[in-house]
């Protein structure tokens, strides 16, 4: 844990469906280097509050900022210039095009030379040794010619984290990483986001329902129930709170009983 202002952070944000009050002025601070999960039953409110974050919905009060900067009116686009990048549950790719091109084609659009499919790759010669950089990292170096609609799922999802590094955020976004994936695909993509982890100067928030993950992976657990946030803390021992046994794991307390 560090001691310097946190690199993001939320401060009452609020958002309202009609007379529904989906995240409920939730204060939350994200250090930098640090991995939090956050958890809540369905319809808790956390996809939404990833929203709220990374900017696909706006909020109805409070603030979003990033390295202290008020960024709750900023675009997508802007925030992802700014730092933040989210990984979708669904993936986002080029299927007809190569595993590199698809990272080159980022790295490209991240370096300000305009996202064209269509130039010549020799003369980016820095960007596609980006390319070759950011799939050694996520083990797809190997596949770099390969075309995206051949790859296994988890080898697309893997892909995506990878488009996700080639934008160089400082937060990194995962909605429920391992959905749809087989067993055998699981342990690579927790592996790979404990790579990930292992940069300080990377801040990774994710959304999960996997308890065995969560305690896999996270230095910190955020709770959310009915749009508030209700715990936060260590795991062990947010997870261990009556409040969290009730509301996410579907236990009574033992004084209720």
């Amino acid at each position: 844990m560090t001691t310097e202002h946190p690199i993001l952070e939320t401060r009452d944000v609020t958002i309202r469906f009609g007379g529904h009050v989906a995240v409920d002025h939730v204060s939350c601070a994200f250090p930098r280097g640090t991995l939090t999960a956050i958890v809540g039953p369905n319809g808790a409110g956390k996809t939404t509050y990833f929203n709220l974050i990374s900017g696909q919905l706006k909020a109805t009060s409070g603030q979003v900022l990033l390295n202290g900067a008020d960024i709750t009116r900023a675009s997508v686009p802007e925030r992802t210039a700014r730092g933040i990048g989210r990984a979708f549950q669904l993936t986002n790719l080029f299927p007809s095009l190569s595993v590199r091109e698809n990272v080159r084609l980022v790295a490209q659009a991240k370096a300000g030379k305009g996202f064209d499919m269509f130039s010549m790759a020799d003369s980016h010669i820095e960007l596609i040794e980006r390319a070759e950089h950011v799939l050694a990292e996520v083990r797809l170096l190997d596949d770099g010619d390969r075309i995206v609609s051949a790859l296994s799922h988890g080898d697309q999802r893997k892909l995506e984290v990878a488009l996700l590094i080639a934008l160089g955020p400082q937060v990194l976004m995962f909605d429920e990483p391992t959905a749809g994936m087989s067993v055998d695909e699981v342990p690579v993509i927790l592996d790979l986001i404990r790579t990930l982890k292992q940069d300080m100067d990377r801040t990774i928030l994710l959304v999960e329902h996997k308890m065995d993950v969560i305690r896999s992976l996270a230095d910190r657990i955020i709770v959310l129930h009915n749009g508030a946030l209700v715990a936060e803390g260590e795991p062990a021992a947010v997870i261990a709170m009556p409040i969290v046994q009730e509301a996410y794991l579907g236990k009574v307390p033992e004084a209720a009983q």
